[in-house]
C-alpha cells in the first residue's frame, strides 16, 4: 500500500510511522518546514511519544517514510489511502474554525486521482464528512465520490504519549458514505493495524461514536465532581465511595478533579450539542466541570491580598499543552478575589508563562497558598519546605504527600482528611 498522511502532529505522525512500520510506503505532508526537516532527519519533532523516535529512525532510514510540504503533489502520486488529521481549531466556546480543515481538504482535492480512498480522522460534528468534505473534494478534483474515489470517516482514538501502541490496542472504527467505500476503508486500515477494524455503516455513525465516547467521559467526570462536592458537605472521602461503587461490575465512576482540559473532552461535547439541540446531559456536565476551578479556589478560603501559587498551567501532567487548561479559569477566579497570583510549570520557561498571561514564580519565593492544577511528576515529591510561608495547599489532582506538609492543611476535592475549609476563613499571615 501507498499512503499519504496530512498533518504530522501528535496524531498524524505516529499514524504515519505505524503505517510505515507495517512495511508500506508513506508520505507525510505538513506546512511546517521545521517538522518536515526534523522528520526527514529521522527524528521526532515533539517529545514524550513512546516508540516514535525509534520508529522514525527505522522507517526514514530505509525510505518507507518521508515528509513533504506539498500536499496536493503528494496526493497526485495516486496513493491507495490519504488520511487527513489536521486540527479543527475552536474558539473559547469550542465553536469550530474551519479554515485549516477546509484548506487541507482543498489541497487533497487538487491532487486527488481516481482509485484513492480518503479518510478523515479529525474529530468533527456529525454530518461534516458528507455535507462539507465530500462536496469540497468533488469540487476541487472534478471527480465523483463513490464512483471515482471513496471517502470515509475514521476517528482517531489515541492518547498522547502512547499513540503508536494505542493504534493496535483499540478497535479502528470506519464509516463510509457508501458500502463499497466503507469496505475499502476497512481493507486499507486492516493492512497495517493489528487491532480489529470495525465498520459502522455510515460516516455519521462513526462521527457520532467519537463524540459519544468523549462526551461520556465528560459526563462521568461531572458526576464524580458532583459526588466530591457532596462528600465535602458530608465529611466523607469520595474516593472510598467511588471505589466501593466500582467494586460492582456495572459501575465505572471516574475520579473528580480541579479541571477537565485538553483538545478533546472539553470540546467534543460542544460538537454534539451543536447538532442535537435537545441534548441536556452534555450541557449540564460542561457547566459542572467548568465550575471546578472556582470550587478549588473556594477551598483556599479568603485569598484577598495573599500570594497564591498555581502549580501547573498545562492541562494535564507530562504534556506541554494548555488547551482548555483549568489554570486559566483558576487564575481569573483568584485575581477576581484580589489575590496576587503566580505560576510555575516545569514544562514551560518563564517567558512562555508570561506569554500565556501568568506571572512566573521563582523557586524559594514566599507564598501564602498553593494549588496543584496539573499532575506533573515533579510535584509528587513537593514539600512545605519548598513553599516558604505556605499556610494552605489545595491538591486539585491528588498527587501530594500530605506528610510532607506538617502543620499545613492539604485540602483535596471530596476528601476531607486535609481539613474541611471554612469558605469565610482567612489565610493566616506569614510570620
Amino acid at each position: 500500500m501507498r499512503a499519504v498522511v496530512v498533518a504530522l502532529g501528535k496524531v498524524g505522525l505516529p499514524l504515519a510511522a505505524r503505517i510505515a512500520l507495517a512495511g508500506h510506503e508513506v508520505v507525510g505532508a505538513d506546512v511546517d518546514p521545521r517538522v518536515i526537516e526534523t522528520v526527514n532527519n529521522g527524528q521526532a519533532p515533539f517529545p514524550n511519544e513512546a516508540g516514535l523516535p525509534e520508529a522514525l529512525a527505522e522507517t526514514v532510514a530505509d525510505g518507507r517514510l518521508r515528509a513533504v510540504a506539498d500536499t496536493a503533489a503528494a496526493v497526485a502520486e495516486g496513493p491507495d489511502l490519504v488520511v487527513a488529521v489536521p486540527p479543527l481549531v475552536v474558539d473559547a466556546s469550542a465553536r469550530p474554525d474551519w479554515k485549516i480543515l477546509d484548506a487541507v481538504v482543498a489541497d487533497i482535492g487538487r491532487g486527488l486521482k481516481p482509485g484513492t480512498t480518503v479518510s478523515i480522522e479529525t474529530t468533527v460534528p456529525v454530518g461534516t464528512t458528507r455535507s462539507r468534505v465530500k462536496p469540497a473534494l468533488e469540487a476541487a478534483s472534478g471527480l465523483r465520490e463513490g464512483e471515482d474515489f471513496h471517502l470515509v470517516f475514521s476517528p482517531e482514538r489515541i492518547f498522547s504519549g502512547r499513540a503508536i501502541a494505542d493504534l493496535d490496542n483499540y478497535p479502528k472504527l470506519v464509516g463510509g458514505l457508501t458500502a463499497a467505500g466503507e469496505a475499502r476503508g476497512i481493507e486499507l486500515y486492516a493492512s497495517f493495524l493489528n487491532a480489529e477494524v470495525r465498520g459502522l455503516g455510515s460516516a455519521e455513525a462513526a462521527e457520532l461514536s467519537k463524540l459519544a465516547e468523549t462526551t461520556y467521559r465528560d459526563i462521568n467526570i461531572a458526576f464524580a465532581n458532583e459526588l466530591a462536592r457532596y462528600s465535602d458537605e458530608l465529611g466523607i472521602d469520595v474516593l472510598n465511595v467511588i471505589d466501593a461503587a466500582n467494586s460492582q461490575p456495572y459501575s465505572h465512576v471516574h475520579r473528580p478533579g480541579i479541571a477537565v482540559g485538553g483538545h478533546c473532552i472539553p470540546v467534543y461535547p460542544r460538537f454534539l450539542l451543536a447538532g442535537d439541540a435537545d441534548a441536556r446531559l452534555p450541557l449540564a456536565a460542561r457547566e459542572i466541570n467548568e465550575r471546578m476551578p472556582s470550587y478549588a479556589a473556594d477551598l483556599l478560603g479568603d485569598v484577598a491580598g495573599k500570594r497564591v501559587l498555581i502549580l501547573g498551567v498545562a492541562y494535564r501532567g507530562g504534556v506541554k499543552e494548555t488547551a482548555f487548561s483549568g489554570a486559566f479559569a483558576l487564575r481569573d477566579t483568584l485575581v477576581g478575589r484580589a489575590a496576587d497570583v503566580v505560576a510555575h510549570d516545569p514544562m514551560f520557561s518563564d517567558d512562555e508563562l508570561r506569554g500565556l498571561g501568568f506571572k512566573p514564580w521563582t523557586s524559594g519565593e514566599p507564598v501564602d497558598a498553593a494549588v496543584v492544577q496539573a499532575d506533573h511528576h515533579a510535584y509528587e515529591s513537593l514539600s512545605a519546605a519548598e513553599l516558604p510561608g505556605v499556610r494552605v495547599v489545595v491538591d486539585g489532582r491528588g498527587v501530594l504527600d500530605a506528610a510532607r506538609f506538617p502543620g499545613v492543611p492539604v485540602r483535596r476535592i471530596g476528601r476531607p482528611d486535609g481539613g474541611t475549609p471554612d469558605p469565610g476563613a482567612e489565610i493566616a499571615p506569614r510570620s
